[in-house]
């Protein structure tokens, strides 16, 4: 039995699609750096024990290492110790849990949240409770794992749209004689960084009576007036809560974000109408049945969401630090192809598989990391670097990354 495992494995590592695991730990700060200082907090780590300064995290507001998540952590620890010790309906729901659900829901503009231990965990356990055999489910072609294994659980009908393509989507609506119909996306694509239309997705799905499912995984925290998501960015809802145009509209919206990137610390949250949230709740068995998350995370979030409206200057940096990044790859001109994007994720496009993994090597020898994304988390022949901005990047680092991308562009050629 175990020959079939190494020879798949070696037909994995033939096609340059093994993956590696590292150990990644953040740097510690120089002597002279005060615990409170923020200069390399989430930008500089060791990997497999070499000091890399870095662009392959999702911490795209630096607040993973922000002394206020810090202390919060550390004062709820006090009060709760670090277990959960349950499920969230036996007795694992704390009232910091209920304190961030009611500060997420209102973050977002919406009536209700209902928060998970993890995002895979949330589209896995919240799409069956919404959808079963009999149901239509309206899928983008690029969307995520955790959406995708969710829709299989669902046993609805799949149909797969090309990506962000709204006339398919469209016919597809209007063929469907489901009882019941789902349409499901990713905001802000994680492999691609292009932002999904909202507005227009919702138009359809009022004119064929359709739910929409959208997950803002890599939009929340960074995009909006205060963070509050891909929402706010088109003027639909937010901290102000929903706008008037929108009002009596929402009802059909299922919202969904991840809490382990912008806001720095783990888990997710779902938010809609309270019926919906109530109904997921009752159904998701991936709410149901597992432990939840320790009171010391719902604390640290609840500080991270105060951070992301009190320091605005965060996303200001980050969009800077995005305009130096493609202004400093188009004077380089690398062989390559940058991707168009207005979000944290910059995805250059370098083609096989091998060459992605020379390059990454090339900008490791530098001091520079940057991971190389292949099949099947991208299409065949698209295997890029997904260079990840962090407001806790600073200008000279970017710089540092596209001298170290000339560099192994230069490499290559020879």
């Amino acid at each position: 039995m175990t020959g079939l495992f190494d020879a798949e494995l070696a037909q994995l590592r033939s096609a340059h699609l093994a993956r590696q695991r590292r150990q990644v730990a953040p740097a510690l700060p120089p002597a002279d750096v005060q615990p409170d200082d923020e200069a390399l907090r989430g930008t500089t780590y060791v990997i497999d024990g070499q000091t890399r300064l870095s662009f392959g995290s999702n911490d795209y507001l630096g607040l993973s290492q922000h002394p206020a998540l810090l202390a919060a952590a550390q004062a709820a620890i006090a009060r709760y110790g670090v277990g959960a010790t349950a499920s969230p309906l036996v007795c694992g729901h704390s009232p910091a849990h209920e304190a961030l659900e009611h500060e997420l829901a209102a973050f977002v503009g919406l009536p209700r949240a209902l928060y998970f231990y993890a995002g895979y965990a949330a589209n896995v356990g919240m799409i069956p409770a919404l959808v079963g055999r009999g149901d239509a489910v309206f899928s983008d072609a690029l969307n995520h794992a955790c959406l995708i294994d969710g829709i299989r659980l669902s046993r609805a009908d799949l149909h797969v749209v090309p990506h962000a393509d709204l006339s398919a989507l469209d016919a597809a609506l209007q063929a469907s004689t489901a009882r019941r119909k789902l349409v499901v996306t990713d905001a802000v694509f994680s492999m691609d960084g292009n932002i999904i239309d909202v507005p227009a997705l919702m138009a359809l799905c009022e004119r064929h009576d359709a739910w929409l499912l959208i997950d803002d995984a890599h939009g929340f925290g960074v995009l909006g007036e205060h963070g509050e998501g891909t929402l706010s960015h088109h003027g639909m809802a937010g901290l102000k809560g929903i706008a008037a145009a929108w009002q009596g509209r929402m009802h059909r919206l299922i919202y969904m974000a991840t809490l382990g990137k912008a806001a720095g610390v783990a888990g997710a949250f779902v938010a809609a109408e309270p019926s919906v949230i109530e109904w997921v709740m009752q159904k998701a068995r991936t709410y149901m049945f597992a432990t939840a998350a320790p009171a010391m995370v719902a604390e640290a979030l609840r500080a991270g969401v105060r951070v992301m409206q009190d320091e605005a200057w965060r996303r200001d940096h980050l969009r800077a630090l995005q305009a130096r990044l493609r202004e400093g790859i188009a004077q380089a001109q690398l062989p390559w192809t940058l991707l168009p994007s207005s979000t944290a994720i910059q995805p250059l496009v370098i083609g096989s598989n091998e060459d992605a993994l020379g390059v990454m090597a090339h900008l490791d020898q530098q001091g520079v990391w940057v991971p190389a994304i292949r099949p099947p988390t991208v299409p065949d022949g698209t295997a890029r670097l997904r260079i990840s901005l962090s407001a806790a990047h600073t200008m000279a680092q970017v710089d540092q990354l596209c001298a170290a991308l000339a560099q192994a562009a230069s490499a290559s050629k020879r």
